[in-house]
């Protein structure tokens, strides 16, 4: 058996591989894998040639392998990554592809949910964009592209011109989770987990196990899935920098050494820092880092938990796991909660990597005017609320009379559930319930002359009555009412605007913050 050599490859394969299989990437669908089955581009294991091995079909290769193509086209696999986020490059692996290697390749990315099906993914309606244009690959070659497109996907589709083989494809990124489903109020999560958006930065060494095994989901299945370094022959320790998932408090950590028996850390210690907006590099040298759990021996093949030892719960941004002298450690678990702000930070980070038809659809809770929402996703990247606050005024200030009455139409009116706009959100109704609470405590009588007064604004202004209902009682909300009626349609057009910009900024302020 021959297997492939290492490589050491460009800068992005630096970064998590968001299609591994432990993190939940799959491939889904192929037009064709008569030679070779499409789930071994996958694997986590280097290829590997058997010289002497066939199948009834050919060659035993191991990747994906088409037939010879006699007809005009090419060949397609559909991936889902295990975690979605931003690709900052791929990794196209022809090992053993001699003579049967593609000519060129190109992939596109979507951005869909999660469980969506294949049929769902090759409806034309989905919105494909292209993340590498049709490239030349070589044989035998790990075939490295570097990505620059700033949004967040869940799916690729590799296509290859216009046949052959593929061992592996290795799609390197930034894990951007969807936070609104993430945090809950009061939810301890891992706040260095990679399914929730941690990184391992960096570390001193990782001769025997990459770094990124310490962040994965589970626990190891062997010493070989474990972060491990080279054995130590002078002064010194080894390192780990992980970037948290989002500022956090720390209530418990775990360091686990699971199948390290021979070759497990005498003991270890961990740092914290609170570095938001610092760069990495920054951090080796910052002073200050402070003790969370303090130097402690540490046990072969054992599960270490640390919670009335902590020396500090913090705010922070990284930590920093020391191992001494050397050794191996299957996983790091950081158990805790975001911060308010934290949690802000990255919703807006998640608001800002998604696609524009994505972007535009998930503003429209603030806003139903499509004019609003394609204005907002254009505008990005937000850097603070500040900014999406402006952004959001300035947009507002471009609409004429039928943007505002389309956004007027995505709300139910005050008293009921339902909106003219069949297609309102969950989070839309959930912030209209929100808004509508003081109709909980509405007497009887209050509800019908609301009604009334409903039917009778309709009927004079074409729209309904909108008002800015968070924080008011369902009778002041129908003295209001009472008032507006009295206007002309003109003066009321700009009052019923002019309350769409307040609900606007609240509902901003509560996609933004989670409440």
């Amino acid at each position: 058996m021959v297997e492939a050599r290492g490589v050491t490859g460009p800068a992005f394969t630096g970064a998590l591989d968001l299609a591994s299989e432990r993190l939940g990437g799959a491939v889904l669908a192929a037009n064709d894998e008569f030679f070779a089955p499409k789930e071994n581009l996958l694997r986590a294991s280097k290829p590997v040639f058997l010289e002497h091995e066939y199948t009834d079909r050919g060659k035993w290769m191991d990747g994906w392998e088409t037939r010879r193509r006699r007809t005009p086209g090419f060949d397609w696999c559909l991936v889902r990554l295990g975690i979605p986020g931003i690709v900052r490059g791929v990794i196209v692996d022809t090992a053993f592809f001699r003579g049967n290697y593609p000519e060129h390749c190109s992939i596109e990315a979507c951005a869909a949910r999660p469980d969506a099906r294949v049929d769902e993914l090759l409806d034309p309606r989905t919105h494909w964009v292209e993340v590498l244009p049709r490239s030349p690959l070589a044989g035998d070659t790990q075939n490295a592209f570097a990505v620059s497109c700033p949004f967040r996907f869940t799916h690729l589709r590799l296509s290859i011109y216009p046949d052959g083989g593929v061992a592996r494809l290795r799609v390197h990124g930034d894990a951007v989770p969807d936070w609104r489903r993430l945090d809950r109020p009061g939810a301890e999560i891992d706040l260095a987990a990679a399914e929730n958006g941690a990184s391992v930065l960096s570390c001193s060494d990782m001769f025997f196990g990459v770094r990124h095994n310490l962040i994965m989901p589970g626990r190891a299945a062997n010493m070989g899935d474990g972060w491990e370094t080279r054995r130590r022959r002078g002064p010194g320790y080894d390192w780990a920098l992980v970037a948290l998932a989002a500022e956090g408090e720390i209530g418990r950590i775990e360091v686990d050494t699971n199948h390290f028996k021979g070759n497990y850390p005498d003991g270890c210690m961990i740092e914290g820092i609170d570095a938001a907006g610092r760069a990495a590099e920054e951090l080796a040298g910052a002073s200050d880092w402070r003790e969370i759990v303090p130097r402690t021996k540490l046990q072969a093949h054992t599960r270490h938990f640390f919670e009335e030892e902590l020396q500090a719960a913090g705010p922070f941004t990284h930590v920093r796991l020391n191992i001494y002298p050397d050794g191996g450690v299957s996983r790091l678990r950081i158990l805790g909660r975001a911060t308010r702000g934290g949690a802000a930070a990255q919703r807006l980070r998640w608001l800002n990597a998604l696609t524009e038809p994505e972007a535009a659809e998930a503003l429209r809770v603030a806003c139903g005017s499509s004019a609003w929402a394609a204005q907002m996703a254009a505008a990005r990247p937000f850097r603070d609320e500040e900014h999406l606050l402006a952004a959001a005024a300035q947009g507002f200030a471009r609409l004429g009379a039928e943007d505002w009455l389309e956004a007027f139409r995505a709300h139910p009116r005050i008293g009921e559930t339902r909106s003219e706009a069949a297609e309102a959100s969950a989070t839309a109704r959930r912030f209209s319930s929100q808004e509508q609470a003081g109709m909980s405590a509405a007497a009887r009588e209050t509800r019908e002359e609301l009604a009334r007064y409903n039917r009778a604004y309709d009927e004079k202004f074409g729209f309904i009555y909108i008002v800015c209902a968070t924080g008011k009682s369902a009778d002041e909300m129908l003295q209001v009412l009472r008032e507006r009626i009295e206007h002309t349609p003109e003066e009321e057009l700009g009052i019923a605007a002019a309350e769409q910009r307040k609900i606007t900024e609240l509902r901003l302020k509560k996609l933004l913050w989670g409440e």
